[in-house]
């Protein structure tokens, strides 16, 4: 890792001992998962504070996840967008080719710690999936990734690679056969195998202490980032943003600025548009319920079942949200934005075309969001924007929207 930066271990703006932030999150679950539960809880605070695990999880995100990933000055997007500098957080530079394996990294090292001898997860784009199977791979462990069949549809190269790095992957068709159900299958095998298998979540929901234990594995993103823009801007950042699906590379860049004066952006999926009921904007157009063991923001109807969601990029189309981001949505910690699928395609094929860097849809998002809050800023002010994946996985999506493909 870059010994310059002050990677901070402490862990700030924690839940209570019930796993609450504020009134979100907690652990609602099987009962046969209680047990599990606590005993995770245990084990990564013990290994939070153990120098030796540290250590460890360190020199694998400096050694092979390629940490600390570069932070880039667009500045011939800058130019044509006008109004504020935009600076990319390139974790589309990381060892599979996105942020998720910062998490898989610290999971898998506390599945071994724990003495589990398979892994499982679930995946939306692909790119959780892909770095759970990775880190399974280099810890010599089984792997089983559960995915909705329409993701494995809209996602085959990251399929393909799963399959290639030994993981046996689980096509979903309950439901609408995307995240949402693909994490209901997980958790149905993890009740039924957990003295085994470890459970690495990918996002910062799921019951206690998941949120907490997924932030803190990610906060290296946004410790980087803040030591890169004082050291290269000679400044923080007047905004910071992220794309929000269930919310980790979100919580990853953000939570590091929080007692900072800069505005943190959460933006969300809109769709067809906000108000078109085809979106996976939980936090905009969501209520407060109980989802995948924790209390958050939910798209549900009147009744309390969930609603169908929509997005063009799999790794947004999910009905839920961490329950740290809703806590501090209730406080004013976070404004929110969102980014239509149309918006979305639009900035991909803009910075792609413009800075020859290729982003994953999710990105897109953020993207989207970004350029137009940064064309209402001034020139010496700053927009920094989460650039948590790369595009490759996404080709055949976009050709197909665009009509490239037949």
């Amino acid at each position: 890792m870059d010994e310059t930066i002050p990677y901070d271990m402490r862990i700030t703006h924690a839940p209570d001992a019930r796993g609450h932030f504020g009134a979100y999150g907690g652990r609602f679950a099987a009962e046969t998962l209680m047990a599990p539960l606590q005993a995770l809880e245990e084990a990564f605070f013990a290994a939070w504070e153990d120098p030796e695990f540290q250590a460890e999880r360190l020199a694998l995100l400096r050694h092979y996840v390629g940490r600390a990933t570069p932070l880039y000055h667009a500045d011939r997007l800058s130019r044509e967008n006008g109004g504020a500098q935009i600076w990319l957080k390139r974790e589309d530079l990381t060892h599979t080719g996105a942020h998720k394996i910062n998490n898989t990294i610290g999971q898998g090292l506390l599945a071994r710690r724990m003495g589990k001898k398979r892994v499982i997860a679930e995946t939306g784009a692909g790119q959780h999936g892909v770095a759970t199977a990775t880190v399974a791979a280099k810890f010599g462990m089984q792997c089983d990734v559960y995915m909705g069949r329409e993701d494995v549809e809209r996602q085959k190269p990251n399929v393909l690679r799963m399959r290639l790095l030994g993981a046996n992957v689980i096509a979903v068709d309950s439901g609408t056969a995307t995240l949402k159900d693909a994490l209901n299958e997980a958790l149905r095998d993890w009740v039924a195998t957990c003295e085994d298998t470890f459970y690495i979540i990918g996002t910062v929901a799921g019951p206690h202490p998941y949120p907490l234990m997924v932030r803190q594995f990610h906060a290296v993103i946004g410790q980087e980032a803040r030591a890169q823009m004082l050291k290269q801007a000679g400044c923080l950042p007047d905004v910071a943003i992220a794309c929000v699906g269930g919310g980790s590379n979100a919580m990853g860049l953000l939570h590091p600025f929080r007692d900072d004066d800069v505005r943190l952006i959460a933006v969300e999926a809109a769709g067809h548009g906000l108000d078109s009921g085809a979106h996976a904007a939980s936090l905009a157009r969501g209520r407060a319920g109980i989802l995948h063991g924790n209390l958050t923001y939910l798209l549900e109807d009147e009744d309390g079942q969930i609603q169908g969601t929509h997005s063009i990029s799999a790794g947004l189309d999910y009905p839920g949200v961490g329950p740290e981001l809703a806590a501090m949505l209730d406080r004013g910690e976070l404004e929110l934005d969102a980014a239509t699928d149309e918006e979305a395609l639009e900035a991909f094929q803009r910075l792609t075309a413009c800075e020859g860097i290729i982003p994953a849809l999710e990105s897109s998002h953020a993207l989207a969001a970004g350029m137009r809050i940064a064309a209402g800023l001034r020139s010496d002010q700053h927009v920094l924007i989460n650039l948590s994946g790369r595009g490759d996985k996404d080709m055949n999506t976009v050709f197909k929207t665009l009509g490239w493909l037949e």
